[in-house]
């Protein structure tokens, strides 16, 4: 999608299929109320035993309405245009409410796509985004801020059928007095100028909602992940405090922006009183020499327009709301825009397994926003069904030659070739179901065992599940559990310890059964019992197995087929 494109006008145009029934049925419902409220007065005035006036006198659109019951006996004729109206009414209803169901649905469409859309891009982009934005932001956008937007798309259709509705009355107006109409139209152009201070006063309370509700978002999920810090240095106080800030000034800033909504009604009111008021002085000048049929066509007139204004309303209202969501649209317009977002493209060779070897073929490598290299010059083969090594200090480049090899990220320069084929020319989606990855911090799902370990491969039995929670040192743990595998393990898998995460880990890699394996110091924050046992599932896991090794124990390493030393992103040893 373009920056600044039109996300609202480019929605609306894929499904103008479903805006065609919408605009004709908002129109047929216009018509019919139109038609139906201009013989409403009439009829009253028939009610009341007054006189009617001379219809050959009467406005052209008046006459033309009136001849349709020039067949009709007079004693019926009165009855005759009463059901006309009742059947109008009636048929203004049922395009109503056809109208609600079309427009909603193509409201709930839109929205619909507009989510997938969002979310289909937040699971396309790669690691490097995630790197470098705060998660409270991304939730904000594929929340928060999608949700205003999709508001948008049913203020929009609000706006039109709404626009249609005063055209038809307008074009009615104009036919019973074209000059009492230009009046009005006069008198509607000073109220459209003083919704404008409104709209502009909702756009920038728009603006600054959406940036307070940013900042609570981006809070809130700091203080959710962070939880444990929180308790830990006895800071919740100081936390709360900060919340409630936000919190009231987002509700200050929700505040602001109902605060010009609730200003347009009264001032609308008072506007059209003044404007109907000025109208019944003017029409009484124009129907001067006309006065029999003066009470009847104003009445028609004020009656047609005081329906009509609702309908002004009505687009004034959903104007205000397109102009307090247009931050909302910005966001997230510029959130689609894929210009400015690393995205890795998928090669077209199908991954079938690895013949012969990995080769890291002068790698270098640099982070977006770092300004030293991460890796340098790094030329490294692994033979297949070898184990390679990484060792050094913190900060040596040993995890991001790892991403490297997942495809978490592309080489700045050099590259890395699977049996003599350049790895961005596979296919991203098969090729890392053919790689399994174990690092130190584990994540779960809240979630039973079971589902944790077959994650990405629900056509796994129970007992494959069962057999790999086996191999991995397991079992006798998730056995003792309350519910055994359908035990739920809460958020990241809180209810256990490092070691028995770190080995549904390795079951989960095991059902996988991966061409290539990543171990990213997968036993360096592990007691003496959990690593004994943690290394045993993992020799389990790499036998045969072409294996990229991370670690600081030597215990790790002691079955590494190559090991290579790694010291401010350069080999500076290797055996």
């Amino acid at each position: 999608m373009k920056k600044n494109g039109g996300l609202i006008i480019g929605l609306i145009k894929q499904s103008w299929y479903w805006m065609i029934p919408s605009i004709a049925l908002g129109f047929s419902g216009a018509i019919f109320n139109g038609i139906g409220m201009t013989l409403v007065i009439p009829i009253v005035i028939s009610f009341l035993g007054v006189d009617p006036p001379n219809i050959a006198e009467m406005p052209p659109i008046l006459r033309s309405l009136f001849s349709l019951f020039d067949g009709v006996p007079d004693g019926y004729k009165v009855l005759a245009m009463t059901g006309t109206v009742f059947l109008t009414i009636a048929l203004k209803g049922l395009c109503n409410y056809l109208t609600a169901v079309v427009s909603g649905g193509l409201s709930r469409r839109l929205s619909i796509h507009l989510r997938k859309k969002c979310f289909h891009l937040l699971l396309e982009l790669d690691i490097a985004y995630f790197s470098r934005v705060r998660l409270g932001d991304v939730m904000n956008y594929v929340n928060t801020e999608v949700s205003r937007a999709s508001q948008s798309i049913a203020h929009c259709i609000t706006m039109a059928i709404s626009g249609i509705t005063i055209i038809v009355f307008l074009a009615i107006l104009v036919s019973i007095s074209w000059e009492l109409t230009i009046f009005a139209i006069a008198i509607l152009g000073f109220l459209s100028l003083s919704n404008q201070l409104f709209t502009r006063f909702a756009k920038r309370s728009g603006r600054e909602l959406s940036k307070a509700s940013s900042a609570y978002s981006i809070h809130l999920v700091e203080v959710l992940s962070g939880i444990r810090l929180i308790k830990s240095v006895a800071n919740e106080q100081t936390e709360f405090d900060k919340t409630i800030s936000l919190i009231k000034d987002r509700e200050d800033a929700s505040f602001k922006s109902q605060l010009a909504f609730a200003a347009v009604a009264p001032s609308n009111e008072v506007l059209n009183v003044i404007a109907i008021v000025l109208l019944v002085i003017t029409g009484r000048s124009l129907f001067a020499n006309d006065l029999e049929v003066f009470s009847s066509v104003i009445l028609t007139y004020l009656f047609l327009l005081t329906r009509m204004l609702p309908f002004i309303g009505k687009f004034y209202g959903a104007r205000n709301q397109i102009a307090n969501t247009s931050a909302s649209v910005k966001n997230v317009e510029d959130y689609l825009y894929r210009g400015d977002k690393p995205i890795m493209q998928s090669g077209s060779y199908l991954f079938e397994g690895l013949k012969k070897e990995i080769r890291f073929n002068s790698i270098w490598f640099q982070y977006s926003q770092s300004n030293q290299w991460n890796l340098q010059n790094i030329d490294i083969t692994l033979p297949k069904g070898k184990t390679l090594a990484l060792v050094g200090s913190s900060g040596a480049g040993k995890s991001t030659l790892a991403d490297l090899l997942a495809r978490f990220y592309e080489p700045s320069k050099g590259c890395i070739e699977i049996d003599g084929i350049d790895l961005k020319d596979f296919s991203i989606e098969q090729y890392r179901r053919k790689i399994g990855i174990v690092s130190q911090d584990t994540f779960l799902f809240n979630d039973s065992v079971r589902e944790n370990i077959k994650y990405g491969y629900p056509h796994i039995t129970d007992e494959e599940v069962f057999q790999a929670a086996k191999l991995a040192n397991a079992i006798d743990f998730i056995q003792n559990l309350p519910q055994g595998f359908d035990t739920k393990i809460g958020d990241r898998g809180v209810m256990l310890s490092g070691g028995q995460r770190q080995r549904l880990s390795i079951a989960r890699a095991l059902l996988q059964n991966p061409e290539i394996l990543i171990l990213d110091e997968a036993t360096s924050a592990l007691d003496t019992v959990s690593e004994r046992l943690v290394q045993e599932a993992l020799e389990n896991l790499s036998h045969n197995r072409t294996t990229l090794v991370i670690a600081h124990r030597l215990s790790t390493i002691q079955q590494a087929d190559q090991i290579v030393v790694l010291e401010k992103g350069q080999v500076v040893e290797g055996r």
